[in-house]
């Protein structure tokens, strides 16, 4: 499976891919930052086509402590979160070892998946689309 450029955006191609999931917790944090932020960073840099975090409503892990938005003062400073990303394998093989470094406290787990279809909107030629529609006299 290999990136094809579009512009400046990295897309992936139909074929087998790795699907991968990082949970953690929202407040944990890394040498710089939060450590959900720097690993965002660190997918951005590696030229992975898309990442997304999504934030649970309730949840626990390893410390088996339950975890709810509604919990309490200060109950959903530890809520949990992941990162869902997918990849070339090959690309993604080059990067782990620097991922596996980065996560402190979490999971970091990976699936095989196969990309059936990747249909990117050519931003470029509706922008001039619109350019050219507002340049026209009204009628």
């Amino acid at each position: 499976m290999e990136l094809h450029e579009k512009g400046t955006e990295s897309v992936l191609a139909p074929g087998p891919a790795k699907k991968v999931t990082i949970h953690l917790n929202v407040d944990t944090i890394s040498h710089r930052d939060f450590l959900s932020n720097e690993i965002l960073a660190f997918l951005f840099e590696h030229g992975v086509a898309g990442a997304t975090v999504t934030r649970p409503e309730a949840g626990f892990g390893s410390h088996h402590r339950m975890h709810t938005a509604g919990g309490g003062i200060d109950a959903d400073r530890h809520m949990p979160i992941q990162i869902e990303f997918i990849d070339a394998k090959a690309n993604f093989e080059a990067f782990l070892p620097g991922l596996e470094n980065l996560l402190t406290d979490g999971v970091i787990e990976a699936h095989d998946t196969t990309i059936l279809k990747v249909a990117v909107e050519d931003r470029r030629a509706e922008e001039e689309t619109r350019e050219a529609s507002r340049s026209e006299p009204l009628r």
